[in-house]
């Protein structure tokens, strides 16, 4: 579980009187960016229920909305999502309304769900409805995408034949048609493509791959759009659950990681034996010195420490001098 993008202590504004926040003494004294929704008082999804949930009997896997940070039943989203490893990120419902330029990109890039949820589904029982025909021509019907296509190919299909004139005017005309439609179809913005494709919004939560935000589109109506909607950072790569995976793994390798062996492996083999024999020294002598104080049953105080060390200092110096080098 990650924190929410924009969250930060509370320590230091308005809720605390006198308490003055260490980290960041400066700051102001509300952040705006903290959103204290249900989640911050143990409540998740639309049923707005503690997890783990001890009234809740059905096995269900909890899925976090990459843009609310929201965390659902897997029941709850409208539709059964797809195996996990078949996708890596979800839009809520909630959000897909909100963002509601997605379902043009979903149509090409989401990964489709396993099955639709019945009314059933309250009582943990799920259908497998696959797709019918009639909503596939419900998209079709839409978007009128048939009559379109059969109308331009028709244009072409008249451009295309072989002409039985031999003026070159007419070959002109045709190389002048051909120009001014390949660049009405040039695509200034990847958004406004998609959109004039055939697309249906769906009261469903969509389920992403590993690469889509990728190919969300960056041009610069696009790029106002994602901050009107506040939704700056879906192109921003290092945001992907993905990234923050990796992150987390590559944090726990560098905890689990011991300093003592990360500097020796930084030391060349005498440099080694000498900071290993230093270890020991200083671990025999700091333990039989402890071992008196528990043998007495004494607090072991900071003076004693202090003077642990600086005895254990003075035999070092001792030590070094009584050593002599000769030179052959």
């Amino acid at each position: 579980i990650f924190l929410p993008r924009n969250f930060r202590c509370d320590c230091g504004n308005s809720k605390f009187k006198n308490l003055q926040c260490k980290l960041l003494p400066e700051k102001s004294k509300v952040n705006s960016g903290n959103k204290y929704n249900d989640n911050f008082y143990g409540l998740y999804c639309t049923c707005k229920r503690p997890y783990p949930d001890p009234e809740d009997e059905i096995p269900d896997e909890m899925i976090q909305c990459i843009v609310c940070e929201d965390w659902f039943h897997g029941r709850h989203l409208g539709a059964v999502p797809p195996e996990s490893g078949d996708f890596h990120e979800m839009v809520c419902q909630v959000c897909m309304k909100h963002c509601h330029f997605l379902w043009a990109y979903a149509s090409q890039l989401a990964v489709p769900p396993l099955t639709k949820v019945n009314s059933l589904e309250d009582e943990g029982i799920v259908l497998k409805v696959e797709e019918s025909e009639e909503e596939k021509k419900e998209i079709k019907k839409e978007s009128g995408v048939e009559h379109q296509e059969s109308k331009e190919e028709k244009q072409m299909e008249q451009f295309n034949e072989p002409s039985t004139s031999s003026g070159s005017a007419c070959s002109e005309v045709k190389r002048t048609f051909l120009s001014v439609v390949t660049k009405s179809e040039e695509p200034v913005c990847k958004l406004k493509e998609l959109q004039s494709k055939q697309f249906v919004k769906k009261d469903t939560a969509t389920f992403w791959p590993s690469n889509w935000r990728s190919k969300l589109c960056t041009c610069e109506d696009c790029l106002k759009m994602y901050s009107d909607l506040e939704v700056q950072f879906l192109t921003d790569e290092c945001d992907t659950v993905l990234a923050y995976e990796n992150k987390g793994t590559s944090d726990q390798e560098t905890e689990r990681r011991d300093p003592l062996m990360d500097t020796l492996n930084s030391m060349n083999r005498v440099q080694q034996v000498e900071l290993i024999c230093e270890y020991n020294d200083l671990k025999t002598e700091l333990t039989d010195y402890l071992r008196r104080f528990a043998d007495e049953g004494t607090v072991v105080k900071r003076e004693d420490i202090q003077h642990f060390f600086e005895e254990f200092q003075s035999r070092k110096r001792r030590r070094t001098n009584r050593m002599q080098y000769y030179c052959s």
